[in-house]
């Protein structure tokens, strides 16, 4: 029996079987029973305000985070950083690096642990750090604004028992 030609085969091969159907809308619908999809979403969003406002101070996502922490907790140590922010020790330290050449934080000594330093707001990073908390705020405000001030205290409380789930006997209901 001989062999198909080249022709035939691709001509085969390649003619359309059944056309699909064009895609009017895009279901999402089960996407959106799934809490990582809805909460990436919504962070996504945010975050692209975020980048967007925060760009006069040239301050990402992380960098901010890490400001308000030494500004809520002045002389709080890279440690304390690195387990608040669930940031690796390696990824800290160019950070602090930078805004440390950036003159927005200073390391002074630890005063009970020698081998440890403290980080505080300079004088520029406590003006940074206030202008850039106002922007926060305001583009929590807007982002969102379809939000009552109860739901989204109620949205930060459910968010947090996910990242944050409680430890030890109380969060236990004796049940297995």
């Amino acid at each position: 029996m001989a062999e198909p030609s080249t022709a035939r085969s691709l001509k085969r091969t390649s003619s359309p079987r059944k056309a699909a159907a064009a895609v009017a809308d895009v279901d999402t619908s089960y996407l959106e029973t799934l809490t990582g999809y809805n909460a990436r979403r919504a962070a996504l969003t945010i975050i692209s305000v975020f980048l967007e406002r925060m760009a006069q101070y040239q301050l990402r996502p992380v960098d901010f985070s890490v400001l308000s922490l030494i500004a809520h907790n002045p002389g709080i140590t890279s440690r304390q950083l690195c387990g608040a922010l669930d940031i690796l020790p390696p990824n800290l330290v160019g950070m602090l690096r930078d805004l440390e050449g950036r003159g927005v934080i200073e390391k002074r000594e630890h005063p009970t642990d020698r081998r440890a330093q403290g980080l505080h707001l300079s004088a520029a990073g406590k003006k940074l750090y206030a202008k850039a908390q106002r922007t926060a705020t305001e583009l929590e405000v807007d982002a969102l604004g379809d939000l009552s001030v109860e739901e989204r205290e109620t949205l930060h409380s459910l968010l947090r028992r996910v990242y944050r789930p409680p430890k030890g006997p109380a969060a236990s209901d004796g049940t297995t």
